[in-house]
């Protein structure tokens, strides 16, 4: 009995990874740029919407260091795709949040589903990639990645109220 295999479209696995690392990067640097918009919209002090961005990266910095464990425990599959529905859910709910409390609980979700996502693509695209097409596979990575923090600002100026949260506020 013969199996036959059939051929991975790795580039297709490059865009289906770098699309998630490219939202987390860009909502990484998004928020930055809203929070006039969201002191002023929540009514909150400078020192109080800082949390937005502090509670979403200490997240992400505790998630990160735990990927690889994760990963095994749960399946690299399963795991990603469960970090990216959890992303995008608490990003729905960061953009309904009705107050700062609720807006920086969603962020620390949002950022624990997203300290995942680089290191997943990442170990995907290394896996995915023959040795010698590696360099190029990150370097395209890396390219698509550097567009996060050139793209975060621009939509956090121009539309933080759909992208970055206290949307039902006003």
């Amino acid at each position: 009995m013969t199996y036959s295999v059939k051929p991975i479209n790795k580039w297709l696995i490059t865009l289906t990874v770098m699309i998630p690392a490219f939202m987390e990067i860009v909502d990484t640097s998004i928020a930055n740029v809203a929070l006039p918009h969201m002191q002023g919209n929540l009514n909150a002090g400078t020192d109080e919407v800082t949390w937005v961005l502090t509670s979403y990266l200490i997240s992400n910095a505790v998630v990160l260091p735990m990927t690889g464990w994760l990963a095994r425990v749960f399946g690299r599959k399963r795991f990603l795709i469960t970090c990216i529905v959890l992303f995008t859910f608490a990003s729905f709910l960061c953009g309904a949040a009705p107050n700062l409390t609720a807006l920086i609980c969603f962020r620390i979700l949002q950022g624990a589903a997203g300290g995942a996502l680089i290191p997943m693509s990442q170990a995907i695209m290394i896996e995915t990639f023959p040795v010698q097409e590696r360099g190029m596979a990150m370097s395209i990575f890396g390219i698509g990645a550097m567009f996060g923090p050139v793209v975060g600002p621009t939509l956090g100026d121009g539309s933080p109220i759909i992208l970055t949260g206290a949307g039902s506020s006003i």
